[in-house]
């Protein structure tokens, strides 16, 4: 029993972590997702280790006895809450535990690969390439195998691998030596869309040298950003300086907006192209965690004046919330029903858009510029229709 029939799956990479005969690599598939591959099936022991430890394999959630503790949340450190996504907690918390002698298995951009990848933080000035979301599926072996399993760590990623890594340290009974954290998480666009977008952007500012999702220039509810930087346009950005100079803000070359019809983002939000897993699979929405902690933005309406950013945060152990009282936050108590809010509370609909859309995607020779066109009629064809069929509701949103 391996994983060699399991596919569009969460693409987590435990599997190949997991596996002692070290014969499964992650690949991406023709959709743009990772996916498991079983490098030499004569080679397989038919252990069922990588089975037993994939989320996509089990209905279930790892993580069965929760202890439920809601809040908004945010950074007491002022330059941590602007430069990150929401209100800096998930930063508050790996900086917390790297003073407590754990290290961080976080995510950050690799700029050479064009990626997202799991890497190993031991110093604040590593911890902080992790800051912000990354709205793309990361690489997670590499990381997740540079884990001496005898040593502590906080371990961050999706809830589909959190809940896999869950599996995996409860069957080697290293448990007690990992904190986990996930996010509310919207789905993983295809990687076909994020190429495209990137040779768009190189077109503009030369081969990238830095990218940031998310920044506050114009508040925290304008901040679905991309700030990108390349080698002919824009500066690098050296990641071994000092936390002061790493954490200030810095306007990058060129800057792209949700409100302004960034590409990236308008495909990302139209669950058009996300993996089949996020439509069909995915089992972690509102309150639904393997991890000790869950952050997020705390969109809604209690908060929506705020532009300085408030993190929504759930803690589900007893461990987790003990570390959120312990690091550098301002917690504020509040209901589930107002820390989710703003959050999704069921999977998207892919629809025969999306379907239309991933084959454009595939083209070589299709610019993003044409596909967001395509997009663009679709959403604004959707809105007359709507319009005419709801006129109340359009007017008094007019009026607001």
């Amino acid at each position: 029993m391996n994983i060699s029939n399991i596919k569009n799956c969460y693409g987590c990479g435990v599997c190949a972590t997991a596996c002692p005969r070290k014969i499964i690599s992650l690949a991406l598939n023709s959709d743009g997702f990772y996916e498991p591959y079983l490098n030499d099936k004569e080679s397989c022991i038919d252990c069922g280790i990588c089975v037993e430890v994939c989320a996509y394999s089990h209905k279930d959630i790892s993580l069965t006895t929760k202890k439920l503790k809601s809040y908004a949340a945010w950074s007491k450190d002022v330059a941590v809450r602007k430069k990150c996504s929401s209100g800096g907690v998930g930063f508050e918390v790996g900086r917390f535990l790297l003073e407590s002698d754990y290290k961080v298995c976080g995510v950050r951009y690799n700029v050479e690969t064009g990626r997202a990848e799991h890497y190993i933080a031991s110093t604040i000035e590593e911890l902080i390439p992790s800051i912000g979301s990354k709205y793309i599926q990361s690489y997670t072996v590499d990381g997740f195998k540079s884990i001496d399993r005898n040593q502590k760590y906080l371990v961050t990623g999706t809830p589909c691998q959190i809940d896999s890594f869950r599996r995996y340290i409860r069957r080697i009974r290293r448990e007690d030596n990992f904190v986990l954290l996930d996010f509310f998480c919207h789905g993983v666009p295809s990687m076909l869309l994020w190429k495209k977008y990137v040779a768009w952007a190189e077109q503009k500012v030369g081969k990238l040298t830095y990218v940031s999702w998310r920044n506050k220039f114009t508040g925290w509810h304008d901040s679905w950003a991309m700030a990108i930087d390349g080698a002919d346009k824009g500066e690098n950005v050296d990641w071994h300086d000092s936390y002061n100079s790493l954490i200030k803000e810095r306007k990058s070359y060129l800057n792209s907006r949700l409100s302004q019809n960034d590409m990236f983002y308008r495909f990302f939000l139209s669950d058009s192209c996300l993996g089949k897993a996020c439509y069909n699979a995915c089992k972690y929405k509102k309150d639904k965690s393997a991890a000790d902690i869950r952050i997020g933005d705390l969109w809604g309406n209690v908060y929506q004046k705020n532009e300085d950013g408030v993190s929504a945060v759930i803690a589900f152990t007893e461990k987790g919330k003990d570390i959120l009282k312990q690091c550098n936050c301002e917690l504020e108590p509040c209901s589930i029903d107002v820390v989710t809010e703003g959050q999704m509370k069921s999977n998207p609909k892919r629809g025969f858009l999306g379907k239309l859309i991933m084959l454009e995607l595939k083209k070589p020779e299709r610019s993003l510029r044409v596909i967001f066109l395509m997009l663009r009629s679709y959403q604004i064809m959707c809105w007359i229709f709507y319009s005419m069929r709801h006129p109340n509701i359009i007017i008094q949103k007019l009026k607001k």
